[in-house]
């Protein structure tokens, strides 16, 4: 395999130190100072037989003609358009491009069963759908679809656009995460809370044009999104998988040189697990190994620094709706105890409430990059933002030094590979099959995923069904992250002094469990 290398300029510098305060500018000229450059911006593997290298220059041509596009099918600013689609560089064109226009991105989760997807569409009020071809059986309402491998071309205008100017309200991107009752919720982003956020990320992690950042991870994800903004702000070259597989990753590791790569701890068990790939390959460039969405363990951690050994190894703090990367190195440069999430950046506050010191307890966050709001939800709105706060629902503590620990969750969510699963998603969905009368559902700590849903089952009266019916029926009707991995039958459920179910026995059930399947370690927490 030959070796390509992309040279930055001499003297190629990073991001100036931001202000605290967030930064005006529309959210879709965020690589500005590049856009006439020739240097490659991204290069896109979503054909691995052809990768193909778009230049800054290309890309901002690119994003004026989905601008002009949009303008040109009657859309107007404030208007939503959704997108369905693995990584690509019209996915990243078709984003930054709408933002240019005022119109509002609504990446969507593609594992996402049609139902959900449909909802998500609706409740967002879209226009407008872009999606791959294979990825169109999930567009349920009759919307015009521009399809990526067939019209996308048609559909572009290109030419000179002016973007718009927008308000320190105007929102720049509408991402939807889960709720507690497993009702999607749209969460409203700025332009003017998202530049700060990528000029922090940038400044922060010395981001510079000399960088080559690897990206595998969803762009309907915060972590891809913010390895996108973080990158082209500081004119790093970034290849784009089109989705995350171990094999094509490391190559690519090698292949381009990246300095940084990121991802969720399953991600990386998964490339730490072929040392087959990782011996026949130079990964001595990577400076800088990201990790988010799910706890790290200790052990990955050790074995990153033995694998990679010029990289340093971060855990990181995101959420969508709290900046969405509140936490980041120490403001005196103390070295960052391994496993923490971080001190606050310059221009976030953060406080631990409700816990047995000032020092524990739920962490509540003030800064630029905070939601404006639940899009068709005041009620959740008002719940988790109150005097400017937003209320994160995740539980920490933090050190003599100031870093920050997770430790949990104030509610149920668990996640399962870098995916949030709220247990009543995944009980409602087994409810539905003719053959169960109830079921619960906890997380089980699992090596690679970090939690997976284990299910506890009883059947209605006269019905039978076995484990393996039930994991099919929930992969054909849900996403494929919230199949339960292991299925208990019971003849009733067992229940505590306060007639809740005892979760306790549930899990005594399951470590005892003598079946030939593997069952990880119960968590108690």
């Amino acid at each position: 395999m030959s070796l390509i290398l992309h040279t930055p300029p001499a003297g190629a510098e990073g991001i100036a130190e931001p202000a605290a305060q967030g930064h005006a500018g529309n959210l879709g000229l965020l690589f500005a100072t590049h856009a006439h450059e020739e240097r490659t911006a991204i290069i896109d593997l979503h054909d691995p037989a052809a990768p193909r290298d778009v230049s800054f220059r290309e890309l901002d041509d690119l994003c004026n003609a989905v601008a002009r596009g949009l303008m040109r099918a009657g859309l107007k600013a404030g208007d939503r358009i959704a997108i369905l689609s693995l990584n690509r560089i019209e996915f990243v064109a078709t984003v930054l491009g709408s933002m240019r226009a005022g119109i509002i991105p609504v990446p969507i989760n593609i594992k996402l069963a049609a139902d959900t997807v449909d909802y998500i569409v609706r409740d967002a009020g879209a226009r407008l759908i872009f999606a791959e071809t294979a990825l169109r059986r999930l567009c349920l309402l009759d919307l015009p679809v521009v399809v990526y491998d067939k019209t996308f071309d048609a559909f572009l205008n290109f030419g000179d656009f002016t973007a718009i100017e927008p308000a320190p309200d105007t929102v720049a991107i509408q991402p939807y995460t889960s709720g507690s009752t497993g009702r999607p919720k749209g969460v409203l982003l700025t332009h003017y809370g998202q530049n700060w956020s990528r000029l922090v990320l940038a400044w922060s992690r010395k981001t510079t044009a000399r960088d080559v950042i690897l990206v595998a991870a969803p762009l309907y994800h915060k972590n891809a999104l913010n390895a996108i903004k973080q990158g082209l702000t500081a004119g790093a070259m970034l290849p784009l998988l089109p989705q995350f597989n171990v094999e094509r990753y490391i190559e690519a590791i090698g292949r381009y040189r990246c300095t940084v790569i990121s991802g969720v701890p399953t991600m990386t068990s998964m490339v730490l697990a072929r040392k087959d790939l990782l011996a026949k390959t130079d990964v001595t460039s990577v400076r800088t190994v990201m990790m988010g969405s799910a706890p790290a363990s200790l052990q990955i951690l050790r074995d990153l620094k033995q694998d990679f050994p010029n990289a340093e190894a971060l855990v990181v703090y995101g959420v969508t709706e709290g900046g969405p990367v509140p936490l980041g190195p120490h403001p005196e440069g103390r070295p960052r105890p391994a496993g923490s999430i971080g001190v606050p950046y310059r221009g976030t506050e953060a406080k631990l409430i409700n816990g047995p010191s000032d020092n524990e307890g739920e962490l509540i966050l003030k800064n630029p990059g905070i939601l404006l709001g639940y899009h068709n939800m005041p009620e959740e709105t008002a719940k988790r933002i109150r005097d400017g706060w937003y209320y994160s629902g995740d539980i920490c503590r933090r050190d003599a030094d100031g870093f920050y620990w997770f430790v949990g969750r104030t509610d149920d969510m668990f996640v399962c590979g870098g995916e949030n699963i709220f247990p009543i998603e995944v009980v409602s969905l087994l409810e539905k099959h003719p053959a169960v009368q109830q079921a619960v559902v906890l997380p089980f700590v699992h090596e690679l995923k970090g939690q997976v849903p284990y299910a506890f089952v009883v059947l209605r009266p006269g019905q039978a069904t076995k484990e393996q019916d039930l994991k099919a029926y929930a992969l054909e009707h849900g996403p494929v992250y919230q199949h339960p991995r292991r299925v208990f039958f019971l003849d009733s459920m067992p229940l505590a002094g306060t007639n809740k179910i005892d979760q306790a026995a549930l899990r005594q059930l399951a470590a005892a469990d003598s079946s030939s399947t593997p069952i990880p370690k119960a968590h108690h927490g």
